[in-house]
């Protein structure tokens, strides 16, 4: 008998087989192409080939392709995540603008853009020679205040003894009585005023609300400032926030503490759904979530993109397969996967549950039993019978797969 192995021949046979199959089943029209072709990832070996020794019932030979151990993973059980994608930026949790309270010229400049500040820690100051004038003086008039305060009650002393004697009248005593009054509300008036000139004078140094980075620095030593003139900006970004939009028809399934799953600046990072909205936006039909994420060693800058998914339910002990193993059938697009029947090519199709795309992972709910060996990837050209030898396995004798052989996962 002659063995043909030709490229022509092969490819003949291929889209033969590929459309026909072994055992009469079909195969979708846009995995039937011809067996030579090259594969696209380059593993294992780059074509299929008529083997010899191995023929159909017709005396035709079965084409087979060498596959690399990666080409090849084996259905397995193990806990999969279902999420709902969100995106965004991520914004530093609180950004504060730092404003003049009062005019004046600024003799003191004590930090720039990056440096790193806590609560109370003095970040400018102005000239404060004026408000220090008038502090003193406000001390001043409480001092005598209460001096007169003194003196006023002394008399109230002295006189209500006198009026108990029948020595003052009555008149005498109510008078007394009132200049202690009068003393006690200049006394009062006197620590307003001191207290109002101590917070002029505590407004000429400016100090950080809360401890972060000042990111921005809008004034320069020596300017003199109106009242309420920006000076700095200061972020804080040991939490980083991200508002996002999820459909509302998926907004039932979020909720307050859930976990998300970030991807931002290469690296992975998890955070907790803070808030959710309780509205939908009528325009575009989404319901606002806010995601924060912590950043104590500030590894993440604000501005930076992230993408994301909050996980919305875990299913554990689910059946599943690589997503690089899932293929749609070109008519109907449903999906199936190649599986391993021993070392022959076989078609299955399956019914899909939670698809993690973050893993790569999908759950099998119907078509796949645990322990099945799937083909990964796109190895090129691919139809049912075809013989399958897989790089590393040569000369160990056949390896059951399928569902009615031994599985080895």
């Amino acid at each position: 008998m002659r063995h043909f192995q030709t490229g022509a021949l092969t490819a003949a046979l291929l889209v033969s087989i590929g459309c026909s199959g072994r055992d009469g089943g079909s195969v979708p029209a846009s995995q039937s192409h011809a067996a030579g072709s090259e594969r696209a990832n380059g593993s294992g070996s780059s074509a299929a080939s008529a083997d010899p020794s191995a023929l159909t019932a017709s005396g035709r030979p079965i084409p087979s392709i060498t596959l690399a151990a990666s080409d090849v993973a084996s259905v397995r059980r193990e806990a999969i995540e279902e999420g709902i994608a969100i995106t965004g930026d991520l914004r530093p949790i609180e950004s504060v603008e730092v404003r003049a309270r009062l005019e004046g010229d600024l003799v003191g400049l004590y930090v720039r853009e990056g440096q790193r500040v806590s609560t109370g820690q003095v970040l400018a100051r102005f000239e404060a020679s004026e408000q220090e004038s008038g502090h003193t003086s406000a001390e001043a008039d409480r001092v005598a205040a209460q001096s007169e305060l003194a003196t006023a009650q002394w008399n109230l002393e002295q006189t209500t003894e006198l009026f108990r004697a029948g020595a003052v009248s009555e008149r005498d005593y109510k008078m007394a009585q009132q200049g202690v009054t009068t003393a006690q509300a200049r006394v009062a008036a006197a620590a307003a005023r001191v207290r109002a000139s101590q917070s002029l004078v505590t407004d000429t140094r400016v100090l950080a609300p809360t401890s972060g980075v000042i990111s921005q620095k809008f004034v320069e030593n020596g300017e003199h400032l109106a009242r309420g003139a920006q000076l700095f900006t200061l972020v804080r970004s040991d939490v980083l926030e991200l508002a996002a939009a999820v459909p509302a028809r998926q907004a039932n399934a979020v909720r307050v503490g859930q976990t998300v799953h970030f991807t931002a600046d290469g690296r992975s990072f998890d955070g907790k759904l803070a808030r959710v909205s309780p509205t939908v936006d009528p325009a575009s039909r989404s319901v606002s979530v806010y995601v924060q994420i912590p950043n104590a060693s500030g590894a993440l800058k604000g501005g930076t993109f992230a993408s994301g998914r909050v996980v919305s339910r875990m299913v554990s002990g689910a059946l599943v397969v690589p997503t690089a193993a899932i293929r749609q059938s070109a008519d109907e697009g449903k999906p199936y996967v190649y599986r391993l029947a021993g070392k022959t090519i076989d078609l299955a199709s399956i019914q899909l549950g939670v698809v993690d795309e973050r893993a790569g992972m999908a759950e099998v709910l119907e078509g796949l039993a645990e322990g099945d060996r799937v083909v990964v990837g796109n190895v090129g050209a691919l139809g049912r019978g075809m013989q399958v030898i897989i790089a590393g396995e040569e000369g160990r004798g056949p390896r059951e797969g399928g569902r009615s052989g031994t599985r080895t996962q």
